[in-house]
């Protein structure tokens, strides 16, 4: 088996790039990296890659990071399963890299901060989570979830009228979120709601929450 990943299922990176896998039916090896016991910050793993950050992939001679830059990747090289980069239609394509930068940059700093200290925090580190900043952050993600609501009332996926990567990043952040207590923001939008339940249920995704589930 050629690729291997190096991850944690729990970790939001690592599932959106196990449902990448998953979508392009691509075999892989998952080499679990315990972040509890430090081992991101073991030379093994800081020569894969510098920052101690996962997940890694590892192909052959390749070795990437960053979760964006893998998915593209794997969206690009294999043909097989589904066409998540629409690279054969110039505008769809573009409109996949533009709802990619709007989730790095506008969805996910905000969502990950709420999911960290709501979450996050009080398992993994055993501190109490700091309501100022996730109301803070709550208020930002408000007018980022309408922008999206918008968009979705006249095109079913985020980037064109089929799932692509755009779609793909969102999930593994949205699962955790929906456990909160402000699940009601997805619920309560009507296109994001029926958006959320359609990509949530996809077989890729299906599996990858089941093992998160496993591992909790």
């Amino acid at each position: 088996m050629a690729l291997k990943l190096y991850g944690f299922p729990m970790s939001s990176p690592t599932a959106c790039v196990m449902t990448c896998l998953a979508e392009k039916e691509v075999e892989y090896e998952l080499v679990n990296v315990d972040l509890s016991k430090g081992e991101h910050k073991f030379p093994a793993y800081l020569a894969k890659n510098p920052f101690g950050q996962i997940p890694v992939l590892e192909d052959g001679s390749v070795t990437l990071f960053e979760s964006r830059a893998i998915t593209r990747y794997i969206a690009h090289k294999y043909e097989s399963g589904t066409d998540l980069s629409r690279n054969e239609n110039m505008e769809a394509s573009a409109m996949v890299g533009v709802w990619l930068e709007v989730e790095s940059k506008q969805f996910n700093p905000v969502i990950h901060t709420i999911i960290f200290e709501q979450l996050i925090k009080p398992v993994f580190y055993h501190q109490t989570p700091d309501q100022s900043i996730i109301d803070e952050n709550l208020a930002k993600l408000v007018p980022v979830l309408d922008v999206y609501d918008t968009r979705l009332s006249y095109s079913k996926y985020l980037a064109c009228d089929s799932f692509t990567l755009a779609d793909l990043h969102h999930l593994p952040y949205i699962y955790y979120f929906m456990k909160t207590p402000w699940a009601d923001m997805i619920k309560s939008r009507a296109n994001v709601r029926a958006w959320w339940e359609d990509i949530s249920v996809r077989p890729s995704f299906v599996k990858v929450a089941q093992l998160i589930e496993s591992q909790v």
